[in-house]
Order: structure tokens, then C-alpha cells, then sequence
């Protein structure tokens, strides 16, 4: 296996930013420093990161996460407020307890809904990069007048925001002509994207929850709570 891949599947980092790692010259292998990604190793070497000797491949897990309001999509935070990883180190009995999680994608800190947790570097590459197009879909409470159509219309063509115009979006109105509650589905990642969407529409979000990541959905799972991916789940993703 490259060396590189061997990081991402040992929970180290993902591919690519293994590969950054690698060339920082910080991964040694029997004891040697090893500056090249492909370099060929396997369980019957001995690499290290840092001074620090991998145990080996990690079995790899995802997780779902419903994250609350109020809880960052860090692994760690310098401010010492609340993270979306520490949502499974409270429940003792999960199997996952020495594994090196990180969030897949962010969640602001004002917004609730469905973030995944991995060890998969491969696969959190996969599902974040901008190439392969992987939907979220978020509900948005609106401000301001009810939503009307034109600005429905004006989401799904995509509008001019300061950083560019956006890709096309999936918008609809949930429940009865007067509701200022949609539904918004992107495949773009940017900073605070459907808060500034809606701005630029005209209606300031009131309360944003992501539902679905891909064909994940929260399917009724409690602010807080967490379940373990199947493996048929995981190879859905994969064949994103």
C-alpha cells in the first residue's frame, strides 16, 4: 500500500494532506525518514508520525451526528467550547473510543443537522471535494415577508454572491402559499453559503438545520445522538 493511502486508512489524515505530511518529513519508516508518498509499506513495517508509532490500518467507521446548536464541527477547539467529536466520547460504551475521528464538512456553530464523523481520509476527500458534487440539504426558517416565488425561482438559477454566482439550487417551499420555511439543496460548500443565498433573495434565515448529506438523511435521530453507519451505507457513499 502507498504511504500515503496507508496514513489516510490509519486515521492519520486524508490522502492529500498526508501527502503534506509526508513531505514535511515528519513520517518515518523503520526508523528512516521517508519523503516519498509512494513509497510501498505494509503491516510488517514500522511507521511513524512525529516520534509517534502507527498501531496500523484503522477499521473504518462513519458515524451520522445530529449536531446541536451551540456545538462547533471541530475535533478539537482552542476556546474550549463544546465539539461535534466529543458528542460520541460521552457515550462510554461507543467502539469507536480510540479512534482518531474528524468532522466531514462544516456546520456553523449556529447551525443544527445531520455532519458525519470518519477515520476514512479517502472518503472525507471524496465527499468534500468540489468535483464529485455531493448534495446537502438543509431547511431554512426565513425572515421578512413569506417567500415568493421569484425569489424560489432566483435560488434555483443561482445568485450572485460576493465571492462569485452560485451553482443551480433544488429550492421549494415546505408546507401551505405563505410559509417562509424551505428547503434548499447545493452541491457547493462555501463559507455560510444558504445564509448569504437567502440574504441575497431577501429573507435572512432565522434557523438552519442541514437533513441530508448525500443519501444520508437524520431519519429521526435526536439533537445530540449518533449512530454507526452499515457497511451497504458506507459503499452507497463511496459510489458518489
Amino acid at each position: 500500500m502507498r504511504l500515503a493511502k496507508y496514513l489516510a486508512h490509519a486515521g492519520v489524515a486524508s490522502r492529500r494532506a498526508a501527502e503534506t505530511v509526508i513531505a514535511g518529513g515528519r513520517v518515518s519508516v523503520d526508523g528512516e525518514i521517508v519523503l516519498d508518498p509512494a513509497r510501498d509499506v505494509g503491516d510488517e513495517h514500522r511507521v511513524s508520525v512525529d516520534g509517534r508509532t502507527l498501531q496500523g490500518v484503522e477499521a473504518r467507521v462513519v458515524y451520522v451526528v445530529n449536531k446541536p446548536l451551540g456545538v462547533v464541527s471541530t475535533a478539537r477547539d482552542t476556546h474550549g467550547r463544546p465539539t461535534v467529536v466529543e458528542l460520541l466520547d460521552e457515550d462510554p460504551i461507543h467502539p469507536s473510543a480510540d479512534l482518531r475521528l474528524y468532522p466531514v464538512g462544516r456546520l456553523d456553530i449556529d447551525t443544527s443537522g445531520l455532519i458525519l464523523l470518519t477515520n476514512d481520509g479517502e472518503l472525507a476527500n471524496r465527499l468534500t471535494h468540489p468535483s464529485f458534487e455531493v448534495p446537502k440539504t438543509y431547511r431554512a426558517k426565513l425572515g421578512g415577508r413569506p417567500i415568493g416565488d421569484g425569489a424560489l425561482r432566483a435560488l434555483r438559477r443561482g445568485v450572485e454572491l460576493d465571492d462569485g454566482p452560485t451553482a443551480p439550487a433544488r429550492a421549494r417551499r415546505v408546507g401551505a402559499a405563505g410559509s417562509n420555511l424551505i428547503e434548499l439543496r447545493i452541491h457547493e460548500g462555501r463559507n455560510r453559503q444558504v445564509r448569504r443565498m437567502c440574504e441575497a433573495v431577501g429573507h435572512p434565515v432565522l434557523a438552519l438545520e442541514r437533513v441530508a448529506f448525500g443519501p444520508l438523511e437524520l431519519d429521526g435521530l435526536a439533537a445530540g445522538a449518533h449512530r454507526r453507519l452499515s457497511e451497504r451505507e458506507t459503499e452507497r457513499l463511496r459510489a458518489l
